[in-house]
């Protein structure tokens, strides 16, 4: 614990400076309750043990006054020392461009962000409403800027939010340049010290939307069919309005909209949850299918960077694709369709994503390579043509959005379905043939979701110290501490174990306080008639897997 006095002149000291009244009076609150109110005092202490740190998801927290909350204050000093690094790097009078979701406070960040930027002689644009992350991703490219914020906590709950960093190239920061940035950030003394003019920054028009929903039309073939019916749900976030636009462009049925959660709710009323993964988030997605009776039911994160879909089963069910199913569905679409000789041709995929992209890309005769997690690694990936990671990423247009994109994968998914439903055949059908081709790849993710960080650092501790020998019964014929490195991938927190037949990868989440273990087997098949037994021997082994992998990490 502080020394009370200490963290009181703390609090009273940041209470002097922050700029919303909000968190002003939350602040002037807790203070008044502290001395006689432990309860008061420990949430003090909490939001004074440090600051949030700066990474390569940029900044993500819980909203609320004090340096460990995500708040105006925390906003403009990371604003600060991202102007500060622009500036050492010699981007002096670049354009930064920020755009923002429609959560609690987002549009407060993204105008101060604009006013820091401005301040410190750098020009600003902010797009014109709260709009998808791809669509600020494309404005960066299109815009020739030096860096682009997108303020936004994606999935996360409720009472987040976030500040997500791009550079010119229209990628997410990666090391060296969080760490620069941080420093910077950890540089500014005060407020006072940052110059916020109450203007002087652009407000773009619709003319970025129009320029980024021309490009959604390229990712479609010239002539392609476009008849599946599709249900659409925005979970609550910004998609509705940019996916509705480009279905419309692209000549698609107009997708039958999940009214409970088609507009903008900070609050995500219906879901624990806004993330499509999570149990009970696609209800009523479903239920609304069980009337519409569509070919696909799409769902986009709040923020629309990423795309899930789900299949009717038969008797009014339906089930979620998981993300590598989807990775492989648009990788074989692709290939169907054919990729130019001439121009970009790596498949790319994070090492948590399943093997089965490699085996497609090696059939084609394309280039294959796996990165670390997360799209800031995927999107600087020499000649990619295209990208994936399990957790609902696509990019599926490079050139145009250096991220993962939950337009533009919409989009050809449902192209792909359409195609199929023309042929008389499904999704699940073209995935039946990609198991008997390749091996069946089945991937599943055993998440443990804590409240105590430390849980998370004393299982990975658990696993190195005491190196499982055997998994459900496979051996573990190679284990690797990746915080080393590998040939062809920078150091991270993590652990891969590869089994005869199996392969799992542990890691924490960077985003979430989540313990993330990554199971994958593959299971060969001789024929279509073999399928149902593969699946069954599958959803053995990886339920073995979880069993056994809870148990070496104690969790």
């Amino acid at each position: 614990m502080q020394d009370h006095a200490e963290l009181i002149a703390r609090a009273k000291a940041w209470l002097a400076e922050d700029p919303d009244p909000e968190t002003r009076e939350e602040l002037a609150e807790l203070l008044d309750a502290a001395p006689g109110t432990p309860a008061a005092l420990d949430d003090l202490a909490a939001r004074f043990a440090g600051t949030l740190q700066f990474g390569t998801a940029g900044l993500r927290g819980e909203l609320g006054a004090g340096p460990m909350r995500m708040n105006r204050s925390v906003v403009v000093r990371a604003a600060a020392g991202l102007a500060a690094y622009l500036k050492a790097k010699g981007r002096a009078g670049g354009l930064v461009v920020v755009g923002y979701d429609a959560r609690y406070k987002s549009a407060d960040f993204a105008r101060d962000t604009a006013a820091v930027m401005t301040g410190a002689g750098l020009r600003a644009a902010v797009l014109p409403r709260p709009l998808p992350t791809p669509v600020l991703a494309f404005a960066i490219r299109h815009l020739g800027a030096v860096a682009g914020v997108e303020v936004t906590a994606s999935h996360n709950p409720p009472r987040d939010n976030g500040y997500k960093v791009y550079l010119g190239d229209g990628s997410q920061i990666v090391p060296p340049a969080d760490a620069e940035i941080a420093a910077e950030i950890a540089a500014v003394r005060g407020l006072d010290d940052v110059p916020r003019p109450e203007s002087g920054w652009e407000t773009l028009g619709e003319d970025v939307l129009e320029a980024y929903l021309a490009r959604t039309d390229a990712v479609l073939a010239p002539g392609s069919p476009r008849a599946a019916r599709t249900v659409y749900t925005a979970m609550h976030g910004v998609g509705k309005d940019t996916l509705l636009a480009a279905f419309a462009r692209a000549g698609f049925p107009a997708p039958v909209l999940v009214a409970e959660q088609a507009e903008p709710d900070p609050d995500f009323p219906t879901v624990a949850f806004p993330n499509p993964e999570e149990p009970g988030a696609m209800d009523l997605a479903f239920a609304t299918a069980r009337e519409a009776l569509p070919d696909l039911v799409i769902a986009n994160d709040p923020d629309a960077d990423r795309c899930a879909a789900a299949v009717p089963v038969g008797d009014g069910d339906w089930r979620m694709l998981r993300g590598d199913e989807v990775g492989a569905l648009l990788a074989a679409h692709l290939v169907r369709r054919g990729v130019a000789p001439d121009g970009p041709r790596t498949f790319a995929e994070s090492i948590v994503s399943s093997s089965l992209l490699g085996r497609i890309a090696e059939k084609a005769g394309l280039d294959h390579e796996e990165t670390l997690t997360g799209f800031k690694w995927i999107a600087r990936v020499d000649g990619l043509r295209y990208g994936y990671e399990e957790a609902l990423g696509y990019c599926v247009d490079p050139d145009g959005v250096r991220d993962k994109d939950g337009i533009t994968a919409a989009l050809l998914i449902t192209e792909l379905a359409s195609e199929l439903k023309e042929e008389g055949r499904t999704l699940l059908d073209l995935l039946d043939d990609l198991a008997v081709e390749h091996g069946l790849h089945a991937t599943d993710q055993l998440s443990v979701r804590v409240q105590d960080l430390s849980l998370i650092a004393a299982a990975m501790r658990r696993l190195r110290e005491r190196q499982p020998a055997r998994l459900a019964g496979l051996a573990v014929t190679a284990a690797e501490d990746l915080t080393e490195g590998t040939a062809t991938l920078p150091p991270t927190d993590g652990l891969r174990y590869t089994l005869d037949g199996a392969r799992v990868i542990v890691r924490p989440s960077g985003t979430e306080p989540k313990l993330k273990c990554y199971l994958e087997v593959v299971v060969p098949v001789a024929g279509h008639a073999e399928l149902p037994r593969a699946r069954e021997k599958a959803t053995e082994l990886l339920a073995a897997l979880k069993r056994d992998l809870a148990e070496a990490a104690g969790i």
